[in-house]
């Protein structure tokens, strides 16, 4: 008989294994941060920026305070690299090898990248060559050789670095003001051709056995959206697994389906059973934290029905135009409109619009007060001024 579970422990399970069920329990140091995206398996970058761009925040609601420099050093120090995972992504060095699986067999991207890359032939080697004689640059250090169009607007050198990275043939070095710089694979990680680059449906299976373990506690349409495999497939792939003893099968109360668990958190399921799993942390999200990217999954099991709205028109936006859902002791329980105004120190909370049902007592009020609080110190805008609470 498998496992029985309700649906507050799988929730409790993904908390602990995402690292948002408790409070940071010391003040965080750069280790910290290459940890925490270890543990996440892929840290989604985003460039917006309203109150900070979405990776420093993803890991500010785990870390809390920290410095955001230290993320870009462990990607100049090579110990991070970025490649589409989930999405465009900062990913453990370690994990190249899986990586490389995509670049060599074109899979990640837009179009057909190998088609482009001949058919812009000349482009492709000016560009190279000038990475290969004067070091890694960014897409601005090229001029326009023609109006820009098409791929939002890219120029023509732009598309070609990232139709290059893509493929493997040109690696992210470091980043300026967020800007990319691109560089010879060689020179950023040498060595990389001696690595062991394993077949697509190892690579496959390692990925989603990563996945369940990133998850906490999984159901199989949850799982192929994390490194964004393949849909087809994966229930069947979840069974075999099991079968063969590399997951471990749960049922869950009101749910139709298993839920599988890694054994890797077989310890923390054995907590969930004992309900030893108690969410007591209160923070921020970003709209691409790996909690809530995927509105489906948000929706099942935190009963939130989130959209971001940042690509919507103004006067049609319900809560504003990048807000942030509010995590409040295992509970999706808010989404705050804030926007940070870095040269006045102070933090604009334009609205923050409570979830149908949530009781807004003293209690509540204060643990999201102070995660409104302790975000806006981290970002030293420590002036906190309210416009909407509804």
């Amino acid at each position: 008989m498998p496992i029985t579970l309700t649906r507050t422990d799988v929730r409790n399970l993904q908390l602990a294994a995402q690292g948002l069920l408790t409070p940071p329990n010391a003040p965080a140091a750069k280790p910290d941060v290459l940890a925490a995206v270890r543990r996440m398996g892929v840290l989604q970058i985003d460039t917006i920026q309203v109150v900070a761009r979405s990776p420093y925040m993803v890991l500010f609601s785990r870390l809390g305070e920290y410095d955001p420099a230290w993320l870009d050093e462990h990607l100049a120090e090579g110990r991070l690299f970025e490649y589409w995972a989930h999405a465009a992504c900062f990913l453990p060095i370690e994990d190249y090898p899986l990586q490389r699986r995509f670049m060599l067999d074109g899979v990640r991207g837009w179009h057909d990248t190998r088609v482009w890359l001949e058919k812009n032939s000349e482009l492709v080697k000016r560009i190279l060559a000038r990475i290969r004689a004067e070091g890694g640059l960014r897409s601005a250090d090229f001029e326009a050789k023609k109006p820009a169009g098409g791929w939002w607007n890219w120029k023509d050198e732009k598309v070609a670095m990232e139709v290059l990275f893509v493929t493997g043939e040109l690696m992210v070095s470091r980043r300026e003001k967020f800007q990319r710089v691109y560089d010879l694979p060689e020179r950023v990680l040498p060595g990389r051709d001696q690595f062991p680059v394993p077949p697509a449906e190892e690579v496959r299976r390692e990925l989603v056995l990563r996945s369940v373990e990133k998850l906490g506690a999984a159901r199989p349409g949850w799982v192929a959206d994390y490194y964004r495999l393949p849909k087809n497939g994966t229930p069947a792939l979840l069974r075999e697994l099991t079968a063969q003893g590399e997951l471990i099968e749960c049922a869950v109360e009101g749910w139709d389906g298993p839920v599988y668990v890694h054994p890797n958190n077989a310890g923390l399921l054995t907590q969930a059973q004992n309900g030893e799993l108690q969410p007591t942390y209160t923070t921020l999200l970003s709209p691409f934290d790996p909690l809530t990217w995927d509105r489906a999954r948000a929706r099942e099991l935190f009963d939130f029905d989130y959209m971001i709205e940042c690509y919507t028109p103004a006067a049609k936006r319900r809560y504003g135009y990048f807000s942030l859902p509010v995590l409040r002791r295992g509970a999706l329980v808010a989404r705050l409109d804030a926007k940070a105004h870095r040269r006045e120190g102070r933090f604009e909370v334009r609205s923050l619009h409570f979830e149908p049902g949530v009781v807004l007592d003293d209690e509540l009020r204060a643990d999201v007060t102070a995660a409104i609080q302790r975000c806006a110190d981290w970002h030293h805008t420590p002036i906190v001024e309210y416009s909407a609470i509804s």
